[in-house]
């Protein structure tokens, strides 16, 4: 059998065991939807103090998960559009005018939200302790409508509460212009006529149904966290689930990851902090961190300050908010290669100003790269292409005797000098590359909504017309016609069917991608035929030399 053949044909059925898993996993039944009859209520973190401190009273519960609402505060800036309620001063939606929702040319794209089923995705803060207002807690505010003025680089919008024993909290907002980080601040004036120790935390709220990619390219929307210590780690809902997170740590954030966007709660570095997870409902988690602010006297006044990011993952913007945020765009264990991939593959685009262009000059970059590897690769095949007709008379002259088959084989192997393992390695050196690179153009929120030209106006979203899959498969189908023919009649069908089988998949694949592999196939296509005309010109040359002998 060929041994390189079989390599492929292990490496493109493990590839297709994947998508059906990835397949079957949207399909699963999903859980039920919120109830309002749900056991318990832990929205609001329990009270205890972190290591080392004084515990402080506990917040009451309530019967079932549901968010509550009040006047809605209208806030525009140049990048976002947010409504804030009252109810919790929560940051109920946002807005990114930058970047337009999935399949659409005029919506903006919506990254939290609470009244579109069945999305859930908010943001929260409050306070811990007897009275202090938590995200429950109906604030005041001056206005409903906030906008940034033209000349003006920050917009504060401030809401207050007060308790019945005279503590006021003011929580600020600002936002600020052309940018994703927005700051809270609380201040914290105590009137009344005891001291207070609260806790100040900070959580995002999401379901486990939105928000989880196509049928064929299922994303990660999880929760996940960063600190020094322990670096970059996603916690799954499923995970959460079954564990709740308790870290206690000085720095780092924590947040939620969606394909392309992330949010993210950065507490003051240097305050200890402690991230935990919580399941609110069936379909309902939260992920925060929670900081103790420390006694304030009577008289006595406190602020305490948090940043939170909620933007796209653009790898240098979050370099610039907090350690470890750019870690978002995850690359697994291919990080190594694939961050330097997307720094050479940012340069370039830098210089010509289209990622589609990108996309095939780094291709391009790759297999020159490569050149040597594949052309050891396909010379290899160009002489086992050769012996095939000899391979087919062998099989015809031993029949069914496989064991003196395989020393005729292994002896004509000899005498030809050819390796059959010969461009196994060449193809396997490669292939963290490729991958390196499948994972850079499906996880850059750069590609998104980015055009290439004629009709791709979206290098993230499947080609409309579907003309990259089709040239694709021919260009599959035309190197293996260029392949030597195995000797097995089941593995040339197999073999034959693939071509057909991976494009149906592409048809389902970002643009990009298929544009990427579409352009490594013409290239390929090219060395290979190249190096066949070569090798039959030797081989030509070398009967006849053999002739005039």
């Amino acid at each position: 059998m060929d041994t390189k053949r079989l390599i492929l044909f292990v490496i493109f059925s493990f590839s297709i065991l994947m998508l059906w898993d990835a397949w079957q996993r949207e399909h699963m039944p999903t859980p039920e939807a919120v109830s309002a009859s749900a056991s318990s209520d832990d929205s609001v973190p329990h009270a205890e103090k972190l290591p080392g401190t004084k515990a402080a009273a506990d917040m009451p519960k309530e019967s079932g998960f549901r968010l509550q609402t009040a006047d809605r505060i209208q806030v525009e800036t140049d990048v976002y559009k947010a409504v804030i309620d009252t109810t919790g001063g929560d940051l109920r939606r946002l807005e990114l005018l930058k970047h337009r929702a999935d399949n659409s040319t005029t919506e903006n794209f919506v990254l939290l939200d609470d009244r579109a089923a069945p999305m859930v995705y908010v943001a929260q803060s409050g306070l811990i302790g007897q009275g202090l207002p938590n995200h429950k807690t109906v604030f005041s505010t001056e206005a409903s409508n906030y906008q940034l003025a033209a000349g003006s680089d920050t917009l504060e919008v401030r809401l207050t509460a007060t308790n019945a024993d005279g503590v006021k909290v003011d929580k600020i907002y600002t936002f600020h212009r052309d940018s994703y980080v927005i700051n809270l601040r609380y201040e914290i004036h105590n009137a009344s006529a005891s001291p207070i120790d609260p806790t100040v935390y900070y959580q995002v709220v999401h379901d486990t149904e939105s928000n989880q990619g196509s049928h064929m390219m299922p994303t990660f929307t999880g929760g996940a966290y960063f600190t020094q210590a322990d670096k970059f780690k996603k916690l799954s809902f499923k995970d959460m689930g079954k564990n709740d997170l308790s870290k206690t740590t000085s720095d780092g954030w924590v947040g939620l990851l969606q394909h392309y966007f992330v949010s993210a709660w950065i507490p003051k570095e240097g305050v200890t902090r402690q991230f935990y997870s919580k399941k609110l409902a069936d379909n309902i988690y939260s992920i925060g961190t929670k900081s103790d602010i420390g006694v304030i006297a009577p008289g006595a006044n406190a602020e305490v300050e948090a940043r939170y990011y909620a933007g796209p993952q653009n790898q240098e913007v979050m370099k610039q908010v907090a350690p470890g945020l750019e870690y978002t765009v995850d690359y697994g264990w291919l990080t190594i290669i694939a961050s330097p991939l997307f720094w050479i593959l940012s340069k370039i685009e830098g210089v010509v100003h289209n990622w589609g262009v990108a996309i095939i000059l780094l291709t391009v970059m790759i297999k020159l790269a490569f050149y040597p590897l594949s052309a050891a690769s396909y010379r290899s095949m160009a002489h086992m292409r050769e012996l095939a007709p000899r391979l087919q008379r062998l099989k015809e002259q031993y029949g069914d005797d496989r064991q003196k088959m395989q020393v005729a084989m292994m002896e004509l192997y000899k005498t030809e000098k050819i390796n059959p393992m010969g461009g196994c390695l060449p193809i396997l050196v490669q292939i963290p590359v490729f991958i390196s690179l499948y994972w850079v153009l499906l996880g850059s929120v750069e590609m998104r909504h980015a055009p290439f030209m004629l009709w791709i106006h979206d290098l993230s979203a499947i080609d409309p017309y579907y003309v990259l899959p089709i040239l694709m498969g021919a260009t599959m189908i035309i190197q293996t016609r260029l392949n030597p023919t195995p000797t097995d009649p089941v593995q040339a069908k197999v073999m034959m069917i693939m071509p057909i089988v991976f494009s149906v998949f592409f048809f389902f694949f970002p643009a990009g991608l298929v544009l990427y592999w579409l352009v490594n196939n013409v290239l390929s296509i090219a060395q290979q035929w190249h190096i066949n005309r070569s090798t039959e010109r030797a081989t030509a040359l070398k009967k006849k030399g053999h002739g005039r002998r």
